[in-house]
């Protein structure tokens, strides 16, 4: 069932690895990355709310989720194929935001179309199962260049527009990955037939987007208290993680490297260490989604999210004094764990809460706590990136490890017992 979400979270691995420095192949400015990087969070807000309600109100042959991951999935691959050929910046910044709508128009059905197939029982190991895969499709991507050299592609061969081979190979296995694994998945595990109630209620009401914008408006206004109480954890976490993205290779290529020239042999180092820090905690991630599950069970999703960001803060503030390639592996084991609690548990913790037949609408709701964090941090960072930071992108950094602790104290303030929401992994 989740190996659609493998393909589409290789394409996610390689643009967090490799947007930053493809923009300052291209010849964009350190301060000015993150106006650049706005494509996802926007599009995040604006597509994937309406999607998800609009899934909710899909009555097809294909089923309710389906048309729109395969139509996200297609278009994505697209994209993938174009991006490394981009001759321009602004080229090359407008793929991007065709990228993140289409992938955006899959994401939020395919994770209702997990929690739909899924008995509430098994919520837990559904989405933690969902977040191994994320670990697993971003490993390999990250690492993707890293083998291509290790094959014999040399990492310094580069086209016309200073973009590296490996960049564009790495993105054309992405292309042909979105779309294999999504037609896999609907192939070997179809929907559910939706209810005979569920059936008539979609004959009586109409699909429009007015309808859907009906829904989410709806949906905003019943929103369940612990979905509320979220957000703050959200802001946090997404905030950091989205600023250590667009940084790390900078901040690595000052710190190991002594360069801060996205043109020199140094930088494309730079930009493969970074690649192998982020295989190493998406592999991290990869195993701990699975051992996650039995403690998720056992005690519940809010103190485990919350322990595993508190990791991740340390190991992102550790990162700012690393002197050595040594240092960068018990900071990406945090990070890791953080990162396979962030892309699971949340959403255990939202599963039991929502109404069924409005699953797809909450989905993309609760897809906003995470664009619009990324959003603040995409207008906030350019205008203290140097007065505040010094220009320095170790200073993101340390940025970012204190809002992931910040998270982990959000995280604790979620008063489920209150709020009556069913603890996680509860049966």
């Amino acid at each position: 069932m989740n190996l659609g979400f493998f393909g589409l979270q290789f394409s996610f691995g390689l643009q967090q690895a490799n947007m930053s420095p493809i923009y300052s192949f291209l010849g964009a400015d350190e301060a000015s990355m993150p106006l650049l990087w706005l494509a996802g969070p926007v599009t995040g807000l604006l597509v994937q709310p309406l999607v998800g309600a609009l899934s909710d109100r899909t009555s097809s042959r294909l089923g309710r989720r389906t048309p729109y991951f395969l139509i996200g999935a297609a278009l994505c691959s697209i994209c993938l194929f174009a991006m490394p050929y981009s001759p321009a910046l602004w080229i090359a910044a407008s793929l991007l935001w065709i990228l993140d709508a289409a992938n955006n128009v899959a994401m939020e059905p395919y994770r209702a179309y997990v929690s739909d197939r899924l008995d509430p029982r098994q919520h837990g190991a559904g989405f933690l199962t969902q977040s191994a895969f994320t670990g697993l499709a971003q490993t390999l991507a990250y690492l993707a260049p890293t083998l291509l050299v290790q094959a014999g592609v040399s990492a310094d061969l580069i086209d016309a527009n200073g973009i590296p081979e490996i960049t564009r190979i790495a993105f054309l296995i992405g292309a042909v990955l979105s779309i294999s694994t999504i037609l896999y998945s609907v192939l070997r595990v179809p929907e559910l037939p939706l209810e005979s109630e569920d059936r008539q209620r979609m004959t009586m009401e109409r699909l429009t987007v007015r309808a859907a914008v009906d829904d989410f408006v709806a949906a905003l206004r019943d929103m369940p208290r612990p979905m509320r109480q979220l957000a703050v954890a959200m802001l946090f976490q997404w905030f950091g993680m989205f600023a250590y993205w667009q940084y790390i290779a900078f901040a690595l290529g000052r710190s190991l490297f002594a360069t801060a020239d996205a043109g020199s042999a140094s930088f494309r180092q730079a930009v493969l260490l970074t690649g192998q820090a982020g295989a190493l905690y998406n592999f991290v991630a990869f195993l701990a989604a699975f051992a996650m599950m039995p403690i998720v069970r056992g005690i519940g999703a809010k103190p485990v999210h919350a322990g595993a960001m508190l990791l991740a803060g340390l190991a992102m503030l550790s990162l700012s004094m690393v002197t050595g390639k040594a240092g960068l592996v018990p900071a990406m084991i945090g990070i890791g764990i953080g990162w396979a609690s962030l892309m699971g548990n949340p959403y255990v913790m939202l599963a039991g809460t929502v109404p069924p037949e409005r699953t797809g609408v909450y989905m993309g709701i609760f897809n906003m706590f995470i664009v619009v964090p990324m959003m603040i941090e995409t207008l906030v960072m350019p205008i203290i990136y140097r007065p505040l930071l010094a220009g320095d992108p170790r200073n993101v950094l340390v940025l970012s490890g204190a809002m992931m602790l910040m998270a982990a104290i959000g995280t604790l303030r979620v008063r489920e017992g209150e709020t009556g929401a069913r603890p996680a992994g509860a049966t």
